[in-house]
């Protein structure tokens, strides 16, 4: 057995930063619902960087396994809206 430092369930927040533009925030919402469809999108964070050429999306998520975060940050680091996931 895989020793890990997180226990499950637990509330998990995923950063995701991205280019300024049209649909990121959207797109970011519909990966997250995906692996977690329990998700309340009222509660999405976004910010604007100083110059206003990146915005962050911040989503705490309920995260119930290590396979689920894996498959979560795969699908958003992959997708090509995508800079950077925290």
């Amino acid at each position: 057995m895989e020793f890990s430092p997180i226990q499950y369930p637990c509330d998990f927040p995923i950063k995701v930063l991205g280019n300024t533009r049209a649909g990121f925030a959207q797109a970011v919402l519909g990966i997250i619902h995906r692996h977690a469809p329990d998700f309340d999108s009222a509660s999405m964070e976004m910010k604007t960087s100083k110059r206003g050429r990146y915005l962050s999306v911040t989503c705490v998520i309920r995260a119930t396994s290590r396979d689920q975060l894996d498959g979560l940050y795969r699908e958003l680091c992959d997708h090509p809206m995508v800079v950077m996931v925290l």
